[in-house]
């Protein structure tokens, strides 16, 4: 039981003997700093079942705390804010309970219902970019959070290596490429089929100005591009299963799919299961027909079957064309439905996907949750705004996306440069410089995405990222770095008990402590609501806490050795809650920097 617990019931227990009330529920609050306590309760709401004057009911429950708790200290009450101090024995016994856990912060399983988190899901008609760097980060972020928070996680894609896109690209590799293979060109696979898209993107603007030239309006042009058409024939001739255009098509995917193995590696994200689009595309439609029987969907007069959702606030939804083919949302709805058969103990999933998708999530879950399935009413789709740089927008088609591999390597090189400026790692050998440089890189580029809340956009700046000073991840990781040198030069016993009897608490001390304490709440609201960014802000809070105290306290030079072993203590975990948090954001610490 945390303190926040312990005094719910204790203001309970108050009012019921003060007043012969009950109350619900208690409100708590930080303290302000221009107050002295640790911990408020507001009083207001308790005037729902309490009648009186709100600082004279603070008065005497704060009167009531002090004599039955032994934890509480004093109190003072400002208008209708009862202003709790807490004995230091309690930080105290707290701090020794936690100092020499690794996996301070980390919830154990807590049931065999299991969540499975979507995130990437590319084209593979290109490279990653910083776009799918941002649902990369998030998805797998979120997937490490939920795991700590006690939740057993799949980590999942399904890959889009179907349908024109693909085409275009194949069929500009048999018109322009000469054979060529990423062994040939040294280009990594995704980049090399990345650059076809590109190139057959130049080959239909060409021929759409000829058509137009020759007197046909902008939109019949667009239509009959001879190299659309053929595009388009591909792909019946790939539906049909033609043995030559499968054949190609398995080629260039497998040289893509090589290609994302290699970025993922590079970014430091994993998954457990992958699925393709081309083996669930056609999942989906026996569900129709069941919904047909039970009244989920209705069928028009064309042939065509729809879901009417406008009893629930939305639109109706087309789920089978005319012709019986299937569209985008029953392949979603077979996809949803395949992955709890095929892991029976998921009882829930999160769609990491952009918020353009938000109409068509919320369309997704509600036709699952009529079609009965009882796991749809624990679907979330994470969604997230689109990252801008600078210079503006990116373009796939015209080839000026950010390339996510690129980008990696301009954050080290970054990284490089003002490590350099600083001038502190003259007795590292070259290897160890590399690979310090692309810790920092990467750990500027994953904070600075995911300390922004996921549905606001992004304006992303590798240079601002990548500062030592203020909330950036290379100050944190230079924090980390400072307390392993301090630990270094104290050489403290593991599992030393703290005697809190004989030591009275710094301010500065009692804050980290508290700091600390809130690590396993922010661990659960960050699962609760898909949000590294409380992870990132809370890291950042701790950290300028840690610098306060470093500042103001000394810890190796301490007056006595009991108040030395505290704050060596101290700082090591502290130093540990930075690697969980930073651990389930995907970033590493360095030892030293």
């Amino acid at each position: 039981m945390n303190l926040q617990e312990t005094l719910e019931l204790q203001v309970k227990s108050g009012i019921s003997t003060l007043y012969n009330a009950e109350l619900e529920s208690v409100e708590f609050q930080a303290t302000r700093k221009e107050f002295a306590g640790d911990i408020t309760v507001v009083v207001f709401p308790m005037l729902r079942v309490v009648k009186g004057n709100p600082a004279v009911i603070g008065e005497k429950l704060g009167e009531y705390l002090q004599k039955n708790v032994d934890l509480v200290k004093g109190f003072n009450v400002v208008k209708g804010f009862l202003n709790i101090e807490i004995d230091n024995s309690y930080y105290l016994d707290f701090f020794n309970k936690i100092k020499d856990k690794t996996d301070y912060g980390y919830a154990d399983l807590k049931d065999n219902k299991s969540i499975m988190v979507e995130y990437s899901s590319p084209n593979t008609n290109k490279p990653l970019h910083l776009g799918h760097v941002r649902n990369v980060l998030l998805g797998y972020s979120v997937a490490e959070i939920l795991k700590a928070s006690g939740k057993h996680v799949y980590k999942t894609q399904i890959i889009n290596d179907r349908g024109i896109h693909i085409c275009k690209s194949m069929l500009a590799w048999q018109r322009f490429g000469n054979g060529e293979t990423p062994e040939t060109t040294g280009l990594k696979g995704d980049k090399l089929v990345g650059n076809y898209y590109v190139k057959f993107d130049k080959a239909y603007k060409t021929e759409i100005a000829q058509l137009m030239k020759q007197g046909q309006s902008e939109e019949d042009a667009k239509k009959n591009a001879p190299i659309l058409l053929e595009a388009q024939n591909m792909l019946l001739k790939w539906e049909a299963g033609d043995k030559d255009v499968v054949a190609l098509w398995g080629k260039m995917n497998s040289w893509v799919y090589d290609g994302f193995e290699v970025t993922y590696n590079n970014i430091g994200v994993d998954f457990d299961t992958y699925y393709y689009e081309s083996e669930t595309y056609l999942l989906g439609k026996e569900f129709i027909a069941e919904g047909l029987k039970t009244g989920v969907f209705e069928r028009d007069a064309d042939g065509s079957v729809w879901c009417d959702l406008t009893d629930d606030g939305l639109d109706r939804k087309i789920v089978l064309r005319s012709d019986g083919t299937a569209v985008y949302i029953t392949q979603d709805i077979g996809t949803a439905i395949q992955r709890i058969k095929d892991y029976p103990d998921v009882g829930g999933m999160v769609y990491t996907v952009g918020n353009e998708q938000d109409y068509h999530f919320k369309v997704l879950f509600l036709i699952l949750k009529k079609l009965g399935f009882e796991w749809a009413k624990n679907l979330f789709h994470l969604s997230y705004g689109m990252v801008d740089l600078p210079s503006g927008k990116m373009k796939s088609r015209e080839g000026t996306v950010v390339d996510a591999d690129d980008l990696i390597h301009e954050m080290a090189e970054t990284a490089e440069e003002i490590s350099k400026e600083l001038g502190k790692l003259e007795d590292y050998s070259e290897d160890e410089k590399k690979a310090l440089y692309r810790t920092i890189g990467l750990g500027a580029l994953k904070y600075y995405i995911l300390k922004v809340d996921p549905k606001k956009r992004i304006l992303f700046d590798p240079k601002e990222s990548i500062d030592f000073q203020g909330n950036t991840g290379p100050f944190i990781q230079y924090t980390y770095a400072r307390i392993q040198s301090i630990l270094r030069k104290a050489n403290l016993e593991e599992g030393v008990i703290i005697n809190s009897g004989n030591l009275i608490l710094h301010d500065k001390e009692k804050q980290l402590i508290k700091q600390l304490e809130n690590f396993p709440d922010v661990i659960q609201n960050a699962a609760e609501y898909h949000s590294p960014a409380l992870i990132a802000n809370y890291t950042y809070d701790l950290v300028k806490d840690f610098n306060s105290f470093y500042q103001n306290v000394s810890i190796l030079g301490a007056d006595k050795n009991e108040e030395k072993i505290l704050r060596v203590a101290l700082s090591k975990s502290v130093s540990q809650t930075i690697k969980n948090a930073f651990g389930v954001l995907g970033i590493e610490v360095p030892e030293r920097m």
